[in-house]
């Protein structure tokens, strides 16, 4: 390595001394987004008592989230390219603790889903560029690591998180407050995030033409397809408006795909999902969160209407998945990341998983938590662990530092988009499979009824392990990355790609001076 070079990296260092404050700052704000997914859920039953929100529209409190979040996430990945990804979180920050503020203060239905909405806009904002600054920031592989490792376990754990805090402020204080606690942490976070991320401002001369066509039919058909898998949930999975909202989806997406090819500067690159090892990570991430976000509704339901768990005993029974998760995540995944092939954490990760679907399938009436609900908590903590930090960092594997936003992006993409298909998919089933149950027996029994919401929750279970299983299989043949001696996976410098075009580079100048010609710096300087 050059003087030069050393004299570089010794500057990136000194640029980046803060660095895991700026982790902290970031991981605050992933947590953020992701629990309040859940944090609204054991609070929904006292909102829509005290709002008067209809049966039939009270899932539109959790849809209205989902929807705008899962919607515009490419958007909000590509404008922290375009504009700065700590501009844009800053301002995603600022705009969810108002949105937040909003809801917490809703007279009407109507407010609680527009704030919820927007809340989901913010999020869409913030989630991508977290991950990309967290990919830029980070380029050292032990440190590169770490980070992922407790972003991972932020990811898999969040949504845990959300159920307990949810059942502890409804319980303890009022359900307006799942809502008003975002408030000051988004805006302390923000003024932290001014002072210690590292500024990526893009000068106004510099930027290039965010591409309308592309943000307009990508964003529409998640939008679409978001929709329709939302209200499969309470249609059914052969209504009208859920057929022709995911055929809409499917198209708008495949001419998105048309015209990102034929586009100079595409929100979507379409070689960020091309490369085998960033789309097997989007892929196995997704169809992880459809068994993940299954086993917290049935779970949820489970403990609370057969058990009978007050709200915080059922978000409390959440906490060993979540410790799992951190252990796994960060005591594992995070020393065997840079030592050994990345699909022989995912895959075997997704196993593990997969076997405490199974051993849910053996779920009775009268089970016993610990017997039961713990192993597999515990089997899903430790493969999710496995699974979520490896997959982050994949996501940005050799990508670009200005289009570590969309490939951020994609796989938030890929998670919201998995979560709720699976939220969709296996309430479905189950609710069939229950109805079958009881259409052969005396419904009106309570004992019954109990047993058939069983039944319903095992074969759904049943699925889920399936999918998990497929998501296992596909990361074993499709992500085929092998970490490098000194290699810290993705963007943000240090790789083995970005090793080799800096020696390139050295090379180019090399010769360039040789020839008495101006090297690519002085041109660079120069211009």
């Amino acid at each position: 390595m050059s003087a030069q070079t050393a004299t570089g990296h010794a500057a990136h260092g000194a640029a980046d001394s803060r660095r895991w404050w700026a982790l902290a700052v970031i991981a605050v704000a992933q947590l953020m987004i992701v629990l309040d997914i859940t944090i609204v859920n054991i609070a929904l039953p006292s909102a829509q008592k005290d709002l008067g929100i209809s049966d039939a529209n009270r899932q539109w409190v959790i849809t209205a989230y989902t929807l705008a979040f899962g919607g515009l996430l490419l958007l909000g990945g590509r404008l922290g390219d375009l504009f700065g990804r700590k501009r844009v979180f800053t301002v995603g920050l600022l705009g969810f603790a108002l949105a937040s503020a909003i809801g917490g203060g809703a007279s009407g239905p109507t407010m609680l889903f527009a704030a919820r909405a927007l809340q989901g806009a913010f999020g869409a904002l913030l989630a991508p560029s977290a991950l990309g600054l967290l990919s830029t920031t980070f380029s050292d592989p032990r440190e590169r690591s770490t980070a992922f490792g407790i972003f991972g376990a932020i990811a898999g754990g969040g949504a845990a998180i959300g159920l307990l805090l949810g059942g502890l402020l409804t319980e303890y204080l009022n359900w307006r407050w799942c809502l008003f606690v975002n408030t000051p942490i988004a805006i302390a976070t923000a003024f932290a995030a001014y002072y210690v991320l590292t500024r990526d401002h893009i000068a106004k001369g510099r930027r290039v033409r965010l591409d309308l066509p592309g943000a307009l039919l990508g964003c529409g058909g998640l939008l679409a397809i978001v929709f329709g898998m939302s209200e499969a949930v309470s249609r059914g999975w052969v209504d009208w408006l859920v057929l022709g909202s995911l055929a809409l989806g499917a198209a708008l997406l495949a001419v998105f795909v048309l015209v990102e090819k034929r586009t100079e500067h595409a929100l979507l690159p379409l070689h960020i999902v091309g490369e085998r090892n960033r789309g097997g990570a989007a892929l196995s991430v997704g169809l992880a969160m459809v068994g993940m976000f299954g086993l917290f509704l049935f779970l949820t339901y489970y403990l609370q209407e057969i058990k009978h768990f007050s709200p915080v005993m059922s978000g409390v029974s959440f906490l060993p998945m979540t410790a799992a998760i951190v252990i796994s995540s960060t005591g594992f995944a995070a020393r065997l990341m840079t030592r050994i092939p990345s699909r022989n954490l995912i895959g075997p990760g997704l196993l593990l998983a997969a076997a405490g679907m199974a051993w849910l399938t053996q779920m009775k009436v009268d089970s016993p938590w610990a017997g039961m609900v713990l192993p597999a908590e515990l089997l899903l903590g430790f493969g999710m662990g496995l699974v979520f930090m490896p997959s982050m960092s994949l996501a940005t594997l050799g990508v670009a530092p200005n289009e570590a936003g969309a490939a951020s992006a994609t796989i938030n993409s890929a998670q919201q988009v998995g979560g709720s298909f699976g939220t969709a998919l296996l309430n479905t089933i189950a609710a069939s499979a229950t109805a079958s149950f009881l259409a052969t027996r005396v419904a009106s029994d309570p004992a019954v009824r109990a047993q058939g919401a069983v039944h319903g929750y095992v074969i759904a279970t049943w699925v889920a392990m399936g999918i998990l299983l497929l998501a296992a299989l596909i990361a074993f043949l499709m992500i085929n990355h092998r970490p490098a001696p000194g290699e810290a996976t993705g963007a943000g410098g240090g790789s083995a790609a970005g090793a080799a075009d800096e020696t390139r580079a050295e090379e180019a100048g090399a010769r360039a001076k040789a020839a008495g010609a101006p090297t690519p710096g002085e041109r660079q300087r120069a211009s």
